[in-house]
């Protein structure tokens, strides 16, 4: 753990302000639900809590999945970071950081589907492009979302099916986290 030399009080609600610089940095923003850990020593650790994430198992089922039906590489991420990836860059983005144009698209609300021309950066560490993103949403926020990924040996245009079969998953996974 980090020591920031800051120190806040409890207030008569029990709340604790997290310091701007903080948020800005572990980019939490207004809403966000946050899980609490306690350990034995007394500790209390806040962690940004992901339901997407809570659905990894399930995730990686959908994205495997989808790369038996299209022939493309597929992932689904949270806000934060890939959660689960079949195809060949499995092992290059499992974990990884979402890419800003990603975040973007995600936080816009966008449906995204390449029309052979342009492409969308799907993390941040890997040059691995989206063909199509469709985000992941519940209860009226952004949770994550469902991209299908170009490889070297998948088809070199997105079909019409392999678009609707993420989108499909997008909606399905939305709806698991709203049951």
């Amino acid at each position: 753990m980090k020591a920031t030399g800051i120190v806040r009080r409890i207030d008569d609600l029990g709340r604790v302000v997290i310091p701007k610089e903080i948020r800005r940095t572990l980019k939490i923003r207004e809403g966000m639900p946050m899980e609490i850990f306690t350990d034995v020593s007394g500790e209390v650790i806040l962690k940004k809590y992901s339901p997407v994430g809570e659905m990894s198992q399930l995730a990686q089922a959908y994205a495997e999945a989808l790369v038996s039906l299209t022939g493309h590489g597929a992932a689904v991420c949270d806000t934060e970071q890939i959660i689960a990836v079949a195809g060949s860059a499995k092992k290059d983005l499992l974990h990884k950081g979402i890419a800003p144009q990603l975040d973007e698209l995600l936080r816009s609300r966008r449906n995204f589907i390449t029309d052979g021309e342009g492409t969308v950066l799907a993390c941040k560490d890997v040059p691995a492009a989206a063909l199509a993103v469709f985000p992941v949403i519940s209860v009226g926020d952004v949770m994550g979302g469902v991209v299908l990924l170009k490889g070297e040996k998948s088809p070199p245009k997105l079909s019409s099916e392999a678009a609707e079969s993420v989108k499909a998953a997008a909606m399905f996974l939305s709806r698991q986290l709203e049951a």
